[in-house]
């Protein structure tokens, strides 16, 4: 069984990476964009088959590592 976490920052932090690709974006004549937002996506191969369990065990997971809950929101897709 496969997981997908999706990592971004929550609202109202400064998305300093996704300013930077914005701005990229416009020195390349992409000037119709107007916001970049960044995050990452962290794919796990997991060895389990309930797919409640693992969603619980993963969130566990981004909770005490994958994502710093203070500035970052995550999503976990069960594939």
């Amino acid at each position: 069984m496969k997981a997908r976490v999706t990592v971004m920052l929550k609202n109202g932090f400064l998305d300093v990476q996704g300013e930077a690709v914005r701005h990229a974006l416009g020195t390349l004549g992409f000037q119709g964009v107007t916001g970049v937002r960044q995050g990452k996506v962290i794919e796990l191969d997991l060895a389990g088959t309930d797919a409640a369990a693992a969603e619980t065990e993963v969130k566990a997971m981004c909770e005490k590592l994958l994502a710093n809950t203070v500035i970052e929101s995550y999503r976990v897709e069960i594939l």
